[in-house]
């Protein structure tokens, strides 16, 4: 592991070194489902019992199914992924540091403004397992700072790591589930942050399913408020203090070009979206609201059929 205090110093002036980093940037192009590929550095922190302490367990794609060797169960929002081969813990006063081969940008135009999607182990909590509706949430923080050279982190305000939205393997999935789905999610597509309330107040398990809208979940993040254009290295850390122990899963880059017309997130607007818009007709609060007014009228589906694919 590496740390980014200990990198080759350059010779060359940081306006140079700047304006040659944007360069390759912009001429990069995204390489479609992309998470962090590196850590550069782990320090486990108090109350890590040396079970969860391997940093790699954060490298790649979020776990669909835990323990799947011996007695596995579907990674689902009341059902979280729990092996320490799937889940790195920091511990109080720890951090842990990944970096993304490719610079993440800051791209107003992606789903819902968000550029990073952070998976932990948080769950909701079941008031029926039969017929489970959110109950609470059940989350463990962590603080998240994001850096373009591994050097100057700046934080994320409002967010937390291992928080909200907790992970989906499947949107075919059975809520308590041992067996894998058919149809995977998608862990570059952000859940819209503005269900967060309306889960919280006790959705149940289908419509939960939908206002999800095709994501694996995690915690979206804009990268717009830091200042920075772009961000390759993301910092997490339990404060002195915390009475909680974050658990990292895996770190995603936000896929670009998402069409919010995409409503069950297969990839194109057709005859599956008009369906979802058309039985959520002249609802209130509802993820399909696509032009913001708050109610699913005919402007809506205006928008829908002019992205028609």
């Amino acid at each position: 592991m590496q740390t980014p205090d200990r990198h080759p110093r350059e010779s060359t002036s940081p306006l140079l070194r700047t304006s040659s980093l944007l360069l390759i940037i912009a001429c990069t192009a995204h390489a479609g489902a992309q998470h962090a590929v590196e850590v550069i550095d782990y320090v486990p922190g108090q109350g890590n019992s040396g079970a969860y302490a391997n940093p790699a367990s954060a490298l790649g794609p979020p776990t669909r199914i835990s323990n799947s060797a011996v007695d596995p169960s579907v990674v689902t929002p009341f059902q979280p992924a729990w092996r320490p081969d799937e889940l790195v813990t920091i511990g109080v006063g720890g951090r842990l540091v990944l970096a993304f081969e490719e610079p993440v940008l800051d791209d107003p135009a992606n789903p819902f403004g968000t550029d990073l999607i952070i998976f932990g182990n948080s769950f909701f909590t079941a008031s029926n397992p039969q017929s489970p509706c959110v109950g609470s949430i059940y989350e463990e923080g962590g603080l998240i700072e994001v850096s373009l050279d591994g050097i100057d982190f700046r934080p994320i305000e409002g967010a937390l790591a291992d928080g909200l939205f907790p992970t989906l393997g499947y949107l075919d999935a059975e809520p308590f589930g041992t067996m894998a789905g058919t149809e995977e999610s998608d862990f570059t597509r952000p859940v819209d942050p503005a269900m967060a309330e309306l889960m919280l107040e006790g959705m149940c398990w289908d419509e939960l399913l939908t206002s999800y809208g095709g994501s694996g979940g995690g915690t979206p993040i804009d990268i717009g408020p830091t200042g920075l254009a772009a961000i390759r290295f993301v910092r997490i850390t339990t404060p002195t203090g915390s009475m909680f122990l974050p658990e990292i899963d895996a770190v995603s880059d936000v896929a670009p070009g998402g069409v919010a017309s995409d409503l069950d997130g297969n990839g194109t607007v057709d005859g599956g979206d008009l369906t979802l818009l058309l039985g959520a007709w002249g609802e209130t609060g509802s993820p399909f609201d696509l032009d913001g007014d708050g109610v699913i009228t005919g402007s809506d589906l205006t928008r829908l059929l002019g992205d028609w694919t």
